[in-house]
């Protein structure tokens, strides 16, 4: 794992063209290099692709599906969170990060007649009335590949018996940041809880505090149902984009300032090192960058 000191971005951040060429190229990389080891094993069409919250494995399993259709190949992707169990309206103590929520037997019996390239109909899900509703017709021609992006998609207990027919990709923020002054080393988790707090606020209607609030529940199940299975994975690649946390100071750092000490060590943890940051213009961010999962305005996903 990787410590990029906050001086040496801010310096970087200077001459931002460079920087976000040499920084959109370095993630880049990672998925050309699996995208090459997925199309030298043609017995393997399923990807899977998992990593914990904000990860940005939908971004990256967007950047994968549009590499391996530049190398030739036909490529789809369908999100496991379509497969997940209706609750009703009352989830008040419900595990939302457990895998009991996938309805495992349809996943598994939709994989089994997609590898036999056998007709069938998608769900589709509908989060704000916790529906599954019936989507399109889908039919994997005989050399297509199919993603499937999900937080449980090495758990063998949601995925079955895929193992000889599906490449496992694994993907997280890899990149710990290391601040001046402060002398803190932020972790991975509180990078990827950056991205959450600017999609929630942006795309979610969740306050600063909801956001934080859902922290310990968000990591206890990435520890209980996400890290466990990361050694299944045949790939492991890092979505840290250099760049991002300048992008994001100006939508997080108002509210740890006005959330004051009272949110705890954790949040004057991401203050410290945000103050120390140079910001950063989201009109540098290229539109097909991961960024841009979580600012928005992207192509990526079109």
């Amino acid at each position: 794992m990787r410590i990029i000191p906050v001086k040496s971005i801010n310096t970087r951040v200077k001459d931002p063209e460079p920087f976000i060429e040499f920084s959109e190229e370095e993630y880049l990389s990672g998925i050309i290099d699996c995208a090459l080891s997925i199309t030298s094993k043609p017995h393997k069409p399923i990807i899977l692709v998992t990593g914990p919250s904000g990860s940005g494995k939908t971004g990256t399993s967007h950047r994968l599906k549009n590499e391996l259709i530049q190398m030739g190949y036909i490529t789809h992707i369908i999100s496991m969170d379509n497969y997940f169990i209706p609750l009703g309206n009352d989830i008040d103590g419900v595990d939302l990060e457990s895998p009991e929520r996938v309805d495992a037997a349809l996943f598994q019996k939709q994989t089994e007649k997609i590898l036999r390239c056998e007709e069938i109909t998608l769900p589709v899900f509908d989060f704000a009335n916790q529906k599954r509703n019936t989507g399109m017709r889908f039919k994997r021609g005989e050399n297509d590949l199919v993603i499937f992006e999900g937080i449980h998609a090495l758990n063998p207990e949601v995925s079955g018996n895929l193992s000889d027919s599906a490449n496992k990709v694994y993907v997280s923020v890899r990149t710990r940041l290391k601040g001046n002054s402060s002398g803190i080393t932020l972790h991975p988790s509180k990078i990827r809880l950056m991205r959450r707090f600017v999609r929630d606020k942006l795309f979610r209607a969740r306050s600063f505090s909801q956001t934080m609030k859902n922290f310990d529940s968000v990591e206890r199940g990435e520890e209980l149902y996400i890290m466990p299975y990361k050694e299944h994975a045949e790939f492991d690649i890092d979505t840290f984009i250099p760049y991002e946390p300048c992008v994001y100071k100006k939508y997080i750092l108002p509210d740890l300032k006005a959330a004051g000490k009272l949110s705890g060590l954790l949040a004057s943890e991401l203050r410290m090192i945000l103050e120390e940051l140079e910001g950063f213009d989201d009109d540098f961010v290229p539109e097909w960058s991961l960024v841009r999962e979580f600012i928005g305005g992207g192509s990526l996903m079109e």
